[in-house]
């Protein structure tokens, strides 16, 4: 008679997303996940193949994690600011995107809000443009702000109202 399943995948990933917040995807293995969701590491092997699979599939949750709040905003200063909320409650997965390739359906799913909110600023020709742009300017702000290296005093809050105000403004020009 087969052993009953202790754990479900979902269950694996979220284990996996809260030991990756503890200390970085070092400290993702399949023998942390295991404990955390109170099973044998082998028991893993039947959810997940290995454990750049097990990362590939906390990115992947990670990012949808990121759409729908992204989703649920109507401007791309509104999508800023959740992603940077995001950043700060989740700063390892928000590394974790920056450097994990995830699928191109995953990321393209992720994107579209963003797209959305892009075409309606600037409309259809420029949007894949300005998606690049505001994402690339807030993930540089965001990894400089996580890594401590505002350095020079000032209000960042004040900082980041700034940039976002300054990029609309470019965008809408």
């Amino acid at each position: 008679m087969p052993t009953p399943q202790r754990t479900s995948l979902a269950e694996i990933v979220a284990a996996g997303r809260e030991v990756l917040e503890t200390g970085g995807p070092g400290r993702v293995t399949m023998q942390a996940v295991a404990d955390r969701v109170g099973v044998r590491a082998p028991s893993l092997y039947k959810h997940v193949r290995d454990r750049e699979a097990l990362l590939t599939l906390i990115a992947a949750a990670t990012l949808e994690d990121l759409r729908e709040r992204l989703e649920a905003q109507d401007s791309l200063a509104g999508m800023a600011h959740a992603y940077r909320t995001f950043a700060h409650e989740r700063p390892e997965g928000f590394r974790l995107l920056s450097t994990r390739s995830a699928t191109a359906e995953d990321l393209a799913r992720a994107s579209e809000p963003v797209l959305a909110a892009a075409r309606t600023a600037v409309g259809e020709t420029d949007a894949l443009e300005a998606a690049r742009f505001m994402t690339a300017w807030l993930t540089g702000f965001l990894s400089m702000e996580l890594a401590g290296a505002f350095r020079l005093g000032g209000d960042l809050d004040h900082a980041f109202a700034y940039g976002i105000e300054r990029v609309s403004a470019a965008l809408a020009s």
